[in-house]
Order: structure tokens, then C-alpha cells, then sequence
């Protein structure tokens, strides 16, 4: 889709955020993180409130401008939210410590908390279903090795920022396992999933090329703890592989982290279907997030609008009020199943 070129657009006048709320990391046992063991127990990572974040407190997807971070993280505190979701493309080649200690203190004067970062690049993205397979994410191999030293650098940087997770768009990943694309995607998945371990990170898949069967053979191939998903509850839509709803049965104990997204079913075979305010889609956000709080999900729910410009600003605030009642919804649901159990 055409997320990330606008993400690129947008970045100076617009704001597109999302929160993903941080993983607690705290000591168990054998001093590995409590999330793998949450992992291991066929839930999703333990997650907990930091610095002001609530679980699935609602937060917002920023693209900080290089040289002046502060306004996108300004605007984030502007509509009352306590976190941001850092997509950083347009940090690539520049991660430096100085670049962090920028953006650290933005993130710090105005009691933000960045739970995420991600990229997509560098090289050509076509986010569509004619180009896309040979453009987007880990499998396509001319851009590989560009991308995987993107994304440690990434996972090295946010390491400087206390940012406990790392996520990309992995690409098309082959529904069959034995294309000869699928085992240096599992790999090249590994590799990362590796260093940022190594970091005391989550390394997530963001949802959308793949099915979520798919994703989840994926998963089990890599065969690493800190390997998870973030779901974007409109990509799965756009793409046409699952009903949000459906994929969180299959994937729904890996998710670490949630775009919120609204959007259309593709009826154009060679274009992505449209996103759409949310509350004006197909996303069914009663049902995923209940299905999620009832997994174990604490994270927080990111706001992804692809809209720019005032109108985005309008767009941002409207979705807040809408998540906002759907999330107490789902936890008065939640209480009264607690008081009348069955």
C-alpha cells in the first residue's frame, strides 16, 4: 500500500502515529525476559503500563522529521495520547547517537513513550499486488541484505532509546514452504530476530502480504522466543488475506503490538483495498480487541490514518473517540463476564 510513501509526505505538516505499548522486561527465573515466558505458555508477550502507558492505552504512528523530531511528538501529546509508534525510514544511514539523544529528549519534555520502531526500506516499494511481491519486505532478494542492515541498525538505535520492539513488513511470504523464496525468508526473519535479542528486543512481523497461517508457519520456522506479530487490523483486509476478526484465532497469540486501521475489501485484482476512517470499514474492532483481551493482550492500540494534511488531524481525533468507546465496551463485557461467570 502506500502507507510508507506517505509516511514520507506527510511527516512535516501531517501527523500519523500509533502506540504500541513496552513489553516488561523484568527477570524470571532463568534470567530470560517474563515475554518469552508468556510466549512459551501460548500467550501473547506480557506487557504492563510504563511511563504513564495504560494497556491498550491508544497512541499514535509518528514519522519524526530527521532534524526536528519535537513537532510530530508534540502533536502526539496534543490529542492526549501517552505514546507513539516511530516509523523511522527517514532515519536510515543516519542512526547516530546524537540523532537518539534528539529524539530522547523530545520523547522525555513532552512525557511521551515510543513502545516501537520500524522501517520498510531502503530501495523501491510499490505497495501493490503487481509489483509488491518483488518490492516489499525480507523476501524480495536484491533488496535483502540493504534491509537487514537497515533493520539492526534500526534495533541498535532503539536499544538507545529504552524502545523494546522492532518491526517490519516482512513481504509476500510463499504459502508454500518449499518455493524456493520461503527458506532465505525464514532466514533472513531468524537474523534479525537474533540481534534484537541480542538488544532485549521484540522483533515483530506487521501483518498484510501474508495469510495469518502463513505468518504463523513462519513463526514456528523461525523458531525464535522473541519473534511476534503486529497486527494491523486493516492490512489483512487491504490485501484480501483474512478477516481481522478470523486471523487473531490463528495469530492472535503472537501479537505484541496493534495498528488500528479500518478498510475495503481489494475489488480491483491489481490494487490494494482502500483505507477508510475507521468506523466506516469492515474491521470489526468490538470483536477483535475482546478477542485479545481475552488472550492477554495489554498493549496499546495504534492510530495509522493514511489521510494528510488538517484533514488528518480531524480524522486522528475522530478514531480516538471511536476506539475510546469500543475499549469500554470491551472491558465492560469483560467485567460482567467476570461477575456472571458461567
Amino acid at each position: 500500500m502506500r502507507r510508507r510513501e506517505f509516511l514520507s509526505a506527510a511527516v512535516g505538516a501531517a501527523m500519523i502515529q500509533s502506540g504500541a505499548l513496552r513489553d516488561v522486561f523484568a527477570v524470571n527465573g532463568a534470567d530470560r525476559p517474563a515475554a518469552w515466558f508468556a510466549q512459551d505458555a501460548g500467550l501473547p508477550s506480557a506487557t504492563a503500563s510504563e511511563k504513564g502507558v495504560a494497556p491498550m492505552a491508544i497512541g499514535l504512528m509518528i514519522a519524526p522529521e530527521f532534524d526536528h523530531p519535537e513537532a510530530a511528538i508534540a502533536r502526539v501529546k496534543k490529542l492526549g495520547m501517552s505514546n507513539c509508534f516511530l516509523s523511522l525510514d527517514g532515519y536510515i544511514g543516519r542512526f547516530s547517537a546524537s540523532a537518539a539523544q534528539q529524539l530522547s529528549a523530545a520523547l522525555e519534555k513532552h512525557g511521551v513513550t515510543a513502545t516501537s520502531a520500524e522501517v520498510v526500506g531502503p530501495g523501491r516499494l510499490v505497495w501493490d499486488f503487481a509489483e509488491g511481491p518483488a518490492t516489499i519486505g525480507l523476501v524480495p532478494p536484491a533488496t535483502r541484505a540493504a534491509r537487514l542492515d537497515a533493520l539492526k541498525q534500526t534495533s541498535d538505535f532503539a536499544k538507545r532509546l529504552g524502545i523494546p520492539r522492532v518491526q517490519t513488513h516482512c513481504g509476500f511470504l510463499p504459502e508454500n514452504p518449499g518455493d524456493p523464496l520461503y527458506e532465505p525468508a525464514v532466514q533472513a526473519i531468524r537474523d534479525v530476530a537474533v540481534h534484537c535479542a541480542g538488544n532485549g528486543q521484540d522483533f515483530l512481523m506487521e501483518t498484510g502480504q501474508e495469510t495469518p497461517t502463513t505468518m504463523s508457519r513462519a513463526i514456528l520456522d523461525v523458531n525464535q522466543p522473541n519473534l511476534g506479530v503486529g497486527l494491523d487490523t486493516a492490512n489483512l483486509i487491504l490485501y484480501g488475506k483474512a478477516n481481522p476478526v478470523d486471523a487473531v484465532d490463528i495469530i492472535g497469540k503472537h501479537v505484541r503490538s496493534v495498528h488500528a486501521k479500518d478498510g475495503m475489501w481489494p475489488t480491483d485484482p491489481m490494487k490494494l483495498g482502500k483505507e477508510v476512517l475507521i468506523g466506516t470499514g469492515r474491521v470489526d474492532f468490538l470483536q477483535v480487541f475482546s478477542k485479545l483481551q481475552k488472550l492477554g493482550y495489554q498493549g496499546a492500540i495504534t492510530i495509522e490514518r493514511e489521510t494528510s494534511g488538517p484533514q488528518q488531524m480531524e480524522d486522528v481525533k475522530h478514531e480516538k473517540v471511536y476506539l475510546e468507546r469500543v475499549l469500554a465496551q470491551v472491558r465492560t463485557d469483560s467485567t460482567q463476564a467476570h461477575s456472571n461467570p458461567t
